[in-house]
């Protein structure tokens, strides 16, 4: 089994937030690697790795950085494949991350998610690749049929709380 998504961290200190990611690509058994690198502590094997992917199999990269969050731009500038930037909230409520993400010049696009939305990340992953993959589209719709499923089951708990004023 060869992975297809790729979610790169800059430390591990990031992983509470993407394991979101990995349990959802786990969930539709979607093959996934893992890996830490730093853009700046360890600029040559980002590049190595940037560099390789599509060699390796690897159709999308989920990229999750903090602060300076120059990692999944640096990912973006050296491949072709798409490249999902999760900003991590580690300083200024993640506004930091966000925009340094999300503010990329011209010709080096990320994708990029909310703060900390990692399962977003994910999910947009799964979606670019289900365009060409009938059985991966499939398990799409099934997952938003779900999230259907939990809205109209929690609307049917709702209604059976009672408040004195409440009228539904």
């Amino acid at each position: 089994m060869n992975p297809i998504v790729s979610i790169i961290m800059g430390s591990t200190s990031d992983l509470p937030i993407m394991e979101k990611a990995a349990k959802f690509l786990d969930e539709l058994e979607v093959p996934f690697e893992m890996n830490a690198l730093s853009a700046h502590r360890t600029p040559e094997q980002v590049e190595v790795f940037a560099k390789g992917a599509r060699e390796k199999g690897i159709k999308v990269i989920i990229a999750a950085a903090g602060m300076a969050a120059h990692l999944p731009g640096v990912i973006a500038s050296m491949t072709t494949l798409p490249v999902i930037g999760v900003p991590i909230n580690s300083s200024l409520d993640g506004l930091d991350a966000l925009l340094a993400i999300v503010q990329m010049p011209p010709g080096i696009p990320v994708a990029t998610v909310g703060i900390n939305a990692a399962q977003n990340a994910a999910i947009l992953a799964i979606q670019m690749i289900a365009t060409g993959d009938e059985e991966l589209q499939k398990k799409l719709v099934e997952h938003k049929e779900d999230l259907k499923k939990k809205i109209v089951k929690a609307n049917e708990d709702l209604g059976k709380v009672k408040y004195k004023f409440k009228v539904n």
